[in-house]
């Protein structure tokens, strides 16, 4: 029996415009980065207009190609990360033998230089399931988003990526707040907060097959807006937001929808609970299967200078409780003179330091005034 021939649309072949890399027919979203697809076409490529907020990219790990190709087996040369030999069309170094880090495994942003943004694969992951997006302008608006892509879940590391960047989209896109004051105000950053999340989730039921199975791709949502001294906080499942004042105590700004989370309202210690065989389960998440996927919202005054931390389990899980993420936060900040894309490195660096058990992602935000003359803090 003789197949039936694909349409013309399905000999064409996916690129992924993110990464470069060449995907499978009929593929929507880029198996390396995460990053939707388009067919290409006959002709050149159009240049997409570019985005409030600075696009993923690989970090340090990754070196730019040479030329700008964007192609792994375009002919110009990229270098190996160990010992600097190049690296071939299939991705292994051909002096040395190590295979080149995927743009996937360690992604960085900074739309401002108050706000970065670190996801890292970790030390025992086979890939970098978190995600995160953020935006940020020079007058004191900034969204940040952090998605952990559930591990039993089929296709977390796409869905993480694709619900970040949707609720960062969202938010960017509502930015500035009108004639709103007040409790109006208040109502209005509520309402887009779960307007993101509900884009976050309908970005993961994008990338959820048909036939899914009982996994289907999901992920857990944090996400904070903050528009001069307001911030509001929304989360589902247990990513977190910590407040870290220059001044005061610290304190994490939600709570975990998770099997430890009920056992510490239930009176059991935190370092009890969440060393428990079931501590990471969480309760609630993004995905087709998820009963509830209304972000637990909070709204606080920023009354004084500090940073503002969202983070993924792989960092919290080294430092839960708010006095020690204050510690390691300050510790960083003082390594790095208060620069926020070197923090998140080094806050990064500091979990893979402890064990990197888990995929790791930070995003920061510096509110108020420097201490160092020249760097933001």
């Amino acid at each position: 029996m003789t197949d039936t021939p694909p349409a013309p649309s399905e000999l064409q072949v996916a690129v992924c415009a993110a990464c470069g890399t060449p995907a499978a027919p009929a593929a929507r979203f880029c198996e390396e980065c995460g990053a939707p697809l388009t067919v290409a076409s006959d002709g050149p490529p159009e240049s997409p207009s570019a985005p409030d907020a600075a696009p993923m990219m690989s970090g340090p790990t990754r070196p730019a190609r040479a030329g700008g190709d964007p192609q792994p087996g375009g002919g110009a040369r990229r270098p190996c990360t160990d010992c600097g030999g190049e690296i071939d069309p299939d991705g292994y170094c051909t002096r040395c033998g190590t295979k080149a880090p995927l743009p996937r495994d360690h992604m960085v942003e900074a739309p401002q230089r108050w706000v970065a943004a670190v996801s890292d694969r970790g030390l025992r992951h086979h890939r970098n399931e978190d995600a995160a997006a953020t935006a940020a302008d020079p007058a004191g608006w900034a969204a940040l988003v952090v998605c952990d892509g559930v591990s039993s879940s089929q296709s977390s590391d796409v869905a993480s990526l694709a619900a970040a960047r949707a609720a960062r989209d969202v938010l960017a896109g509502g930015r500035g707040t009108g004639l709103a004051a007040g409790s109006a105000l208040t109502a209005l950053d509520a309402a887009r907060l779960v307007a993101a999340a509900a884009a976050a989730a309908g970005a993961v039921e994008d990338v959820t097959r048909a036939e899914h199975g009982d996994s289907p791709p999901s992920c857990t949502f944090v996400a904070a807006v903050i528009d001069g001294d307001r911030l509001t906080v929304g989360n589902v499942g247990d990513s977190r937001a910590y407040w870290l004042p220059d001044a005061g105590e610290p304190s994490v700004l939600t709570v975990d929808d998770s099997w430890a989370a009920q056992q510490i309202a239930a009176g059991t210690g935190r370092a009890e609970a969440e060393a428990g065989a079931q501590a990471h389960a969480i309760t609630r998440w993004l995905g087709v299967d998820a009963d509830d996927q209304v972000p637990t919202l909070t709204h606080h005054r920023l009354d004084g200078a500090g940073w503002l931390l969202l983070c993924s389990d792989g960092l919290w899980n080294y430092a839960s409780e708010a006095t020690e993420t204050g510690r390691v936060v300050a510790r960083a900040e003082a390594t790095t003179r208060g620069d926020p894309l070197r923090m998140a490195e080094d806050l990064v660096r500091w979990a893979n330091e402890q064990g990197g058990m888990d995929n790791i992602t930070v995003a920061l935000a510096r509110i108020g005034a420097r201490t160092h003359e020249g760097d933001p803090r």
